[in-house]
């Protein structure tokens, strides 16, 4: 049981406002968290809130449904919570119940569950338009799509009650974009424990291992820091870094490979996502020893590029630019290094580095807020408080025939990802703690072994 959300009201209440001052006042908002989901049978994954629930409130227990809407003189917001349960807390766990949410949530009101379906009836048959994220609450849904189709004499003569329906997720996710100074703190402290979690890993691995047992030192160090993994980890050996969303995580990793791991850990909602690649032997050969410098350049190149003014597409241009370049001068592209970037940034260096170079991340690992508006090629500006990943990488798979591989390149995959911080001046690496040069990592890896 929670003892109430994690920022202070005050700072809940403006994002509060700041979404609901662009609502019409003839209209009514529903923000319903995640609904339990079924792993097997009747065995649920652990409950995670919605993103936008969390943000709005801080509410983290399942079945609630936070309600603004305008009384004739201001905005109300309304939480429905599960009410307190002994029974039900006895086998689940405790809950803060009505009462507990009403004196140290940031609403107006807050009430039973239970009860919302009844109250919500005659509120939304006032309003002209549902600001509502469905999918997420079957009956409520249902509900609101009741509410907006049924035609009754009544409101064909007064021209009163509901005629559409709106999603404000884009409203919520462009204020999401831009973290506060105290989501910054928290991201932060992500950003530090996925960073010693990676630490961990590579000062406790020397020689021959398994993908699991390397998770397993990430993972526990995640743990021991009381969070979670944001997303499933990729830890992944050899050929297998190749793989982009590789999850197997049970091949063996030979003495002499490259193990790159993708994990990162959630603290209090928001999200920390590092991509780390090393030697398992401690030793990169110089085949491996090129490639990744060549990556590192990119990114370090990328992160420079994370300034104010600059677009979205800056950093992911820039890492191009530069893998294009690097993958010329060794021979992997035998072209020129205006032809490996291409006319569009889709040139052949594309054969080998598919992905983008940076999305969000906040209270989603790939978090929300449209990052090209119109499907401007640039992208938006980049501002202040956003904060993204910086993450180039080059992948030659073995088993992929179609692209002549050079014998001693094939079965190399490599990714260096960091969480960069937009700010006035420089851009803040929120996850440099962790090694990523070569002489660190060669210096770090099977140190406690």
């Amino acid at each position: 049981m929670s003892d109430g959300p994690v920022f202070p009201l005050p700072e809940y209440l403006r994002r509060q406002s700041a979404l609901l001052s662009q609502l019409d006042i003839h209209s009514i908002l529903l923000i319903p968290t995640n609904d339990m989901k079924i792993r097997s049978n009747d065995v649920h994954f652990p409950f995670r809130a919605s993103s936008d629930i969390l943000y709005l409130t801080g509410w983290d227990e399942p079945k609630a449904l936070f309600v603004g809407h305008h009384d004739g003189e201001e905005w109300k917001t309304t939480l429905f919570v599960r009410d307190n349960n002994e029974l039900a807390e006895r086998w689940e766990g405790r809950r803060v119940g009505v009462s507990g949410a009403q004196e140290r949530w940031p609403v107006d009101n807050a009430r039973d569950w239970e009860s919302r379906l009844d109250a919500l009836e005659g509120w939304i048959q006032t309003k002209s338009t549902v600001y509502i994220q469905q999918g997420h609450d079957q009956d409520l849904d249902t509900l609101v799509n009741r509410l907006v189709t049924t035609k009754t004499r009544e409101r064909t003569v007064s021209g009163k009650g509901p005629i559409s329906i709106v999603d404000p997720s884009p409203l919520l996710a462009e204020l999401r974009i831009r973290k506060s100074e105290s989501e910054i703190s928290i991201m932060r402290e992500a950003a530090i424990i996925a960073s010693n979690a990676h630490t961990h890993a590579m000062r406790n691995t020397k020689g021959e291992s398994n993908e699991s047992e390397i998770q397993s030192l990430i993972e526990s160090t995640f743990m021991k820091n009381h969070s979670v993994p944001s997303y499933g980890s990729i830890v992944a050996g050899g050929d297998n870094a190749t793989i982009l969303h590789y999850h197997a995580n049970r091949d063996v990793v030979e003495d002499g490979s490259l193990i790159l791991i993708d994990a990162g850990c959630e603290v209090q909602g928001y999200a920390s996502d590092i991509t780390r690649t090393w030697p398992v032997g401690g030793k990169f050969s110089q085949v491996q020893r090129d490639l990744y410098e060549i990556v590192l350049t990119a990114q370090i190149e990328a992160i420079e590029m994370c300034r104010p003014g600059n677009t979205w597409s800056d950093p992911h241009k820039a890492a191009v630019r530069s893998l294009s370049k690097g993958l010329v001068e060794i021979g992997v592209l035998d072209c020129s290094i205006e032809e490996a970037i291409g006319k569009n940034y889709d040139g052949r260096v594309r054969e080998f580095f598919m992905h983008g170079t940076s999305h969000s991340i906040g209270l989603d690992v790939h978090d929300v807020g449209v990052i090209k508006p119109n499907g401007d090629d640039d992208g938006r500006l980049l501002e202040p408080g956003m904060v993204l990943t910086v993450e180039p990488g080059l992948y030659f798979p073995e088993w992929v025939e179609t692209l002549n591989i050079d014998p001693k390149f094939a079965g190399i995959g490599i990714r260096i990802e960091d969480d960069v911080l937009i700010t006035d001046g420089d851009p803040e690496v929120l996850t440099a703690s962790c090694p990523k040069t070569v002489v660190d990592i060669e210096n770090t890896v099977g140190k406690d072994v």
